[in-house]
């Protein structure tokens, strides 16, 4: 745990009182949103078993979910939809996201670990890019934690409501079920067109050889 806290207490010996780490969910998937947290914590607060959301299992995100929203200084989750992704693409999407969750922090950071090599850009607060932050920041750690347990219950409310796709499953992500479930049922409202088009053109490929 001492290790995630490196970071941030590097901060903290340069006079900076107020930290927070900002980290995404759902770049990469074909359907849904994509999903920023930013979170403030207790410095060297204690959060067993603190780590990466993609090192953990489900199980143990969840319980580490209630423990950041519970013990956090401040945290706050904002999502872009699928529209404004093939809109505005997913990086610029991923940015707003990003923004608009350390924008809705009820304490003000002076600075946010952003994890990744991109900086956001958010109205009057300094941003550091940490590569693999979510493995070095006990914060960015927290965020991604956040981001991907809010998108993951997301996308199994929607479930409910496209059952033919098994987003409960893989979350919109592009696996064989999901493929094969376009290539049964065609893209539904939460789909993002952007990201459906390779897929297209390799099926009317395919289509044309077998022709």
């Amino acid at each position: 745990m001492t290790n995630l806290w490196e970071m941030e207490q590097g901060c903290f010996d340069e006079g900076i009182e107020t930290v927070c780490g900002v980290d995404e969910a759902g770049r990469g998937p074909l359907a849904g949103p994509v999903c920023a947290a930013a979170v403030i914590l207790p410095p060297h607060l204690e959060l067993p078993g603190l780590n990466d959301s993609k090192k953990l299992t489900d199980k143990k995100r969840r319980e580490l979910y209630d423990l950041i929203t519970e013990q956090a200084t401040a945290y706050a989750i904002a999502l872009v939809d699928e529209k404004t992704i093939d809109e505005i693409n997913i990086l610029q999407a991923t940015f707003r996201a990003m923004e608009q969750a350390i924008a809705d922090l009820k304490v003000r950071p002076q600075l946010a670990l952003v994890d990744g090599n991109r900086e956001p850009s958010p109205d009057g607060v300094a941003v550091r890019c940490v590569i693999g932050g979510d493995g070095k920041s006990a914060s960015i750690a927290a965020a991604s934690i956040l981001a991907k347990v809010t998108r993951d219950r997301l996308m199994e409310e929607l479930d409910g409501t496209y059952p033919e796709y098994g987003f409960a499953v893989h979350k919109g992500y592009g696996t064989k079920r999901h493929y094969a479930a376009l290539r049964e049922f065609g893209p539904c409202p939460i789909h993002r067109q952007s990201f459906l088009k390779k897929f297209y053109e390799k099926e009317a490929e395919s289509a044309g050889t077998l022709g």
